[in-house]
């Protein structure tokens, strides 16, 4: 293997220390090289569909109560702090905090039956980000499967040469553990996401990960001959491995990475219009959006965004009125920006978490007095989920299925993980039937149910 060292990162909750980093040669359990897999994405090209996917990752579970799927009927308990708000389309009531996306309700969709029946952080989240269950739990929290992102990032790759195909923002994380089950798993760590790390909303923001090989730094990439000398001695060692025998033109993707001008100008959040950035809203999550937007713009194929802290055991008032308007802000301006832009049929929003939490609300105490913790919260719940899809050819102003009157359980149209998995590799022209090779050479579903949801299609 030939690796090209990303810099350190810093240390994690399991006390260790990771390094991120590209790898060219074998990839993963199929045993393919670079080149092939390159080889293969474009004799299949003409097939392909040009879009692209921006998966908003609210990390902790936000409450499908007190977003999309409202019961202004139901007991006080049951039906939370706010009320619903009517929007641009009929009957497709959302929370009162969410005011401007009440006018583009028509643009994006609503799944109200999701469901995948556990309250585990971890195995809600396995479920969501790779569509298997195989076991994982808080008690085994290790990743099991392949993440959506990388085996995209395997099937297709960037759309652009120079760009990152599978990025993730600030990070990828689920439920504390980094890359969590965004990484690439048996598929080999080089399909997990490029990083960006830093606050993209801090004045000074820069992505440290591209300095890609140890010792290049952003100012000597402006170096053209330091930059020549650099790749120069890396290619005398990868002429001493066999893989580097069949290495031709396709490995040009990679270096043109580091080398190119385009992933610089992309992830340059301060070339952006300041009333662009003002609409997004000028805090980590909104500036985050607008950099996923730069990023699919320029030509990243699926990008992920970190939205974490939707844990509200208790004191749900505080945390909602704090996240929710921020939420709304950045989802009204991504779709609105890539409609403006020309790239909202080629562009998916994904906004999901890997569980709801409990229709009826607690009494705000967690074992003390009521109250005591501040205003009541909702616990763990994976029966009934929302996920919000929207662009890329999505039909927008559309819900579907329904939830109890008590938003304990669907009613109709009950859908699964492996449901919005399918629908996205439809939308990316991805057959939703693929297999993989597992590392004994046998061949293993990615979907164990591979139907899209076709009424939103």
């Amino acid at each position: 293997m030939f690796r090209i060292e990303m810099g350190r990162s810093g240390r994690y909750c399991d006390g260790m220390s990771r390094r991120s980093f590209l790898q060219l040669g074998v990839a993963g359990m199929a045993s393919v090289t670079l080149p092939q897999i390159l080889r293969a994405r474009e004799i299949s090209g003409s097939a392909r569909k040009q879009t692209s996917v921006i998966l908003i990752w609210l990390d902790g579970g936000p409450s499908h109560m007190d977003l999309y799927d409202m019961k202004p009927e139901a007991p006080a308990e049951y039906r939370g702090i706010w009320a619903p708000i009517r929007t641009k389309v009929p009957g497709f009531d959302i929370s009162e905090l969410f005011p401007l996306q009440a006018k583009i309700t028509d643009k994006f969709s609503v799944v109200r039956s999701l469901h995948h029946d556990t309250g585990d952080h971890f195995a809600g989240a396995h479920r969501m980000l790779t569509a298997k269950d195989m076991g994982v739990s808080g008690a085994a929290t290790d990743q099991k499967f392949p993440g959506i992102g990388a085996i995209v990032q395997r099937e297709l790759g960037p759309r652009q040469p120079g760009m990152p195909g599978y990025v993730a923002i600030p990070y990828s994380m689920s439920i504390g553990l980094r890359p969590g089950y965004f990484g690439g798993h048996l598929l080999g760590a080089m399909y997990n996401p490029f990083e960006t790390v830093n606050d993209a909303n801090s004045p000074n923001f820069r992505v440290q990960n591209l300095n890609l090989a140890s010792g290049l730094t952003l100012e000597r990439l402006e170096d053209r001959r330091s930059l020549s000398q650099h790749f120069d001695a890396a290619r005398r060692y990868l002429d001493v491995l066999s893989e580097a025998k069949v290495m031709d033109r396709f490995e040009q993707e990679a270096f043109e990475f580091v080398s190119g001008p385009r992933a610089r100008r992309a992830f340059d959040i301060n070339l952006e219009d300041p009333r662009v950035r003002d609409r997004y809203g000028r805090n980590s999550w909104g500036q985050s959006v607008l950099l996923a937007r730069r990023l699919v713009e320029a030509g990243s194929t699926f990008v992920t965004v970190h939205l974490g802290g939707w844990d509200h055991h208790w004191d749900l008032k505080k945390g909602m009125e704090d996240y929710l308007p921020k939420v709304d802000s950045a989802v009204y301006a991504l779709f609105t920006d890539l409609e403006d832009r020309g790239l909202l049929d080629s562009t998916l929003v994904v906004m999901c978490g890997e569980f709801s939490r409990t229709p009826k609300m607690n009494d705000g105490g967690n074992g003390g007095a009521p109250m005591s913790m501040g205003t009541p919260g909702r616990d763990h719940w994976g029966h009934a989920m929302f996920c919000l899809l929207g662009g890329g050819g999505i039909k927008g102003g559309q819900i579907v299925g329904s939830t109890d009157r008590l938003g304990m359980y669907p009613t109709n149209r009950p859908l699964q993980p492996c449901h919005i998995h399918a629908t996205i590799y439809h939308v990316l022209g991805i057959d939703p039937k693929l297999h993989l090779l597992d590392p004994s050479g046998r061949p293993v579903p990615v979907l164990e149910e591979p139907e899209p949801i076709w009424e939103l299609l």
